[in-house]
């Protein structure tokens, strides 16, 4: 996660400045996602990142708005990973290959978003729900590009976007949280995609 996310009118104007809400919101992650919302502390936070206890104000008013732009920061991140594995001249289901490996390397490489994401609900109910109707929203915009260009069936929209979100979901975090690390992610992303592409009922011949 290389940009961070805006952190309201406390957004810092210089790299440096930039350079040490990146570290907060860096630490944050590791702190919130070993010991949850409630145990993690802003001085084992600051402690983590290297930062004075009191630069920390400079940047957020509580634990509860770091943690607000920590989900904003993660959202964004699986944003910015997924356009980078999507090439123009991609066929509507490569694109949701694509997306889905990139995602399930994302999440093996930074498995505390299941956990921060999840307490979000609870933490940050607004958060949460912003986080997932993002992602759907992207899903019913490229679902109803590839109806568009006849790739995919006509009439796609919100409910197959949420149906696929869930699905990449779950299998995120079987493989990519709860798997051992040598489970072939691209080889589960070409699967699923089989999956969108050919449904699960069975076929006469």
């Amino acid at each position: 996660m290389d940009q961070p996310a805006a952190a309201s009118d406390k957004t810092p104007r210089t790299s440096r400045g930039r350079r040490t809400l990146r570290k907060l919101l860096d630490a944050a992650a590791v702190e919130f996602g070993e010991k949850g919302f409630h145990e993690a502390s802003i001085s084992s936070i600051t402690g983590r990142a290297n930062v004075a206890l009191g630069t920390f104000y400079t940047y957020f008013d509580s634990k509860d708005a770091l943690f607000r732009a920590l989900v904003a920061d993660m959202s964004e991140a699986v944003k910015a990973s997924a356009r980078e594995a999507i090439h123009e001249g991609m066929g509507a289901l490569e694109v949701e290959r694509a997306a889905l490996a990139d995602f399930l390397k994302f999440a093996r490489e930074h498995r505390e978003i299941y956990r921060i994401i999840d307490e979000a609900e609870f933490v940050d109910p607004a958060s949460y729900r912003r986080h997932y109707e993002t992602i759907a929203d992207r899903f019913v915009e490229r679902l109803k590009g590839g109806g568009n260009s006849g790739e995919l069936r006509g009439g796609l929209g919100e409910v197959h976007a949420w149906a696929l979100m869930g699905m990449n979901v779950f299998v995120g975090l079987r493989y990519a949280v709860w798997g051992e690390g040598r489970e072939d992610l691209d080889r589960i992303a070409e699967e699923v995609n089989l999956l969108i592409a050919r449904g699960i009922e069975a076929t006469e011949g």
